[in-house]
């Protein structure tokens, strides 16, 4: 490595942390003028409130904002290196543009894995800390799933839920289907259950069965029946703050339980685990694309340059924001969705760095 690329190097890495630090500082103190009402309210202790929440919060900070203060802080340092007129120099010096680059992408590279450990790694156990002090001084409390619930309990069988009260451990409109060769070959609904927690039973009430046998079919009717089904109250909670808490390692275990399942609710779980991976490559690009914005001296300045990075962030934000919701409510692939923005905007990435000035 040459002089150069240290320099650069030192001016990247500088410039994004110091900025991190910055904003860090101001969003913290928003946040404690937000809840400094409920830490008084509920004795929250001062070792509690710096290491058990905004200890765990600043990891979480720094991936969500990583990709865009790395933009910003290319941009920014860029920008004044052209208006001093040091990337001219540089490449009136022999250096080729494309060898300018090298430093950028090391450190670009730099930033991505710090931002894959933290989302699959880090973050997923500082979250457990952070949310355990939300829960007891902030009164913040998880969200369940407990209507239209469709399960597979096992293979051929599904279940499926209306509504379901977990404090009551009973729901309502209950079926049950059996399937043989994609045949169906047995049917029980049911306009209650109720989950006997001292016998681990399910008691099913006003139940009407279908037995299906070719071109047979019997019918039978009653009022109670006692059973044991693979499934218990616990299995139709859903925490919506569940992804958050699970490594790489436990969010691909529980996907592939959910598909087992049958459960509906996987689209969300696979849209996140594909953002844990396209969001560092988001890094590089970005990276890419705020190198062949500011390294043109323009009249404008670093001003220019800043509002027409920030308009690309922005830009690419609401592409991601726009090709998951079609992943969760339409029928676009997941993995496709996620990398559709990091796609797009590669390809805008190599057109400006052969458009940028060398």
């Amino acid at each position: 490595m040459r002089r150069l690329d240290l320099y650069i190097i030192r001016k990247f890495l500088g410039t994004f942390f110091f900025t991190l630090l910055l904003l860090i500082f101001i969003v913290i103190v928003f946040d404690i003028s937000e809840k400094i009402d409920d830490f008084l309210k509920r004795d929250a202790p001062l070792n509690a409130i710096i290491f058990d929440y905004y200890f765990n919060f600043v990891p979480y900070f720094i991936n969500l904002f990583s990709y865009l203060l790395t933009f910003i802080a290319v941009i920014f340092f860029t920008s004044k290196m052209a208006g001093n007129s040091e990337i001219i120099a540089i490449l009136s010096s022999g250096i080729s543009f494309r060898r300018l680059m090298f430093p950028y992408i090391l450190s670009a590279v730099i930033l991505a894995l710090l931002s894959f450990m933290l989302a699959n790694f880090i973050i997923p156990y500082t979250n457990r800390g952070m949310f355990a002090f939300e829960k007891r001084y902030i009164g913040s409390h998880p969200e369940f799933s407990e209507q239209n619930l469709h399960k597979q309990i096992s293979p051929g069988t599904f279940i499926y839920l209306e509504n379901f009260n977990m404090r009551l451990k009973s729901g309502w409109k209950f079926t049950l289907e059996q399937f043989q060769n994609r045949s169906l070959v047995y049917k029980l609904r049911s306009e209650r259950v109720d989950f006997d927690t001292v016998r681990n039973r399910w008691i099913i009430s006003n139940y009407y069965e279908r037995r299906i046998n070719g071109m047979e079919e019997s019918i039978h009717k009653g009022t109670r029946l006692d059973t044991i089904l693979p499934v218990t109250p616990t299995d139709f909670m859903e925490d919506v703050e569940e992804e958050k808490i699970m490594n790489w390692f436990a969010l691909r275990d529980h996907i592939r339980k959910k598909e087992l399942s049958g459960d509906p609710g996987v689209i969300s779980y696979k849209v996140k685990q594909y953002e844990r991976i396209a969001f560092p490559f988001a890094t590089i690009i970005l990276t890419l694309i705020g190198v062949a914005v500011s390294s043109r001296k323009v009249r404008g300045g670093i001003g220019y340059h800043l509002g027409l990075g920030l308009a690309l962030t922005f830009l690419y934000i609401l592409c991601m924001q726009i090709s998951t919701v079609f992943a969760r409510f339409g029928n676009l692939p997941p993995l496709l969705a996620t990398w559709i923005p990091n796609i797009f905007f590669g390809i805008i990435a190599i057109v400006m760095i052969r458009m940028a000035p060398k």
